[in-house]
């Protein structure tokens, strides 16, 4: 799972400040709508993405074996407050010399990873769960066309094993790409994501 162009990190960087951005707005009467991530709350879901990046951090400094580190926080009374600590530990975490060379202990797969290729699956989860968030929030989404092509290309050679998708897995069974599909639409629904149930603003 690689990418072209731009280096993954700089693509990484750009989708969490990105998720930084969606999220932000988000007020007490926002935290219980429901998302796209079924079951789950906008709370529930920055939750998730918290522990992710703390998580990833971990592991950019080797400690990703430590399951602390990936633990949903316990107090999400201000989720915009703690996704934005997380988002800060993370984009530091990766931007130290090397990176992409460290391997990654990632225990949801239960191996070690080449950095560039744990960078790779953080950065596809963000531009998904970025457009997650906006979409729940009824607000745009603003990823440049290079990343949302970089995000395609990871998108494709995500394996769509049906024993490996699904409720438990990172992403839902893959839907059908319809002719013409922009990047941001063919790499949602390629992980389960149906723009059409939840669109954006034009």
């Amino acid at each position: 799972m690689t990418t072209t162009g731009p280096d993954i990190v700089e693509l990484d960087r750009i989708a969490v400040l990105e998720s930084l951005r969606v999220v932000e707005p988000a007020r007490e009467a926002d935290w219980e709508r429901d998302t796209p991530c079924a079951g789950w709350t906008l709370r529930r879901l920055v939750a998730h993405m918290t522990a992710q990046h703390y998580g990833f951090a971990a592991a950019a400094r080797g400690a990703g074996h430590e399951e602390a580190y990936w633990r949903e926080p316990e107090d999400m009374s201000d989720p915009g407050r703690t996704y934005r600590g997380a988002a800060t530990t993370v984009l530091a975490a990766f931007a130290e010399p090397g990176v992409g060379e460290r391997e990654f202990v990632l225990p949801e797969l239960g191996v070690a990873v080449p950095g560039r290729l744990a960078v790779g699956f953080h950065f596809i989860d963000y531009v998904v769960h970025a457009w997650d968030v906006a979409a729940t929030l009824g607000a745009g989404l603003d990823l440049p066309g290079h990343v949302l092509d970089a995000g395609l290309a990871v998108a494709r050679r995500v394996p769509t094993d049906p024993a490996g998708r699904g409720a438990g897995f990172a992403f839902a069974p893959a839907l059908d790409v319809p002719a013409g599909s922009e990047p941001l639409e063919e790499a949602l629904r390629l992980l389960g994501r149906d723009p059409k149930k939840w669109p954006l603003p034009s």
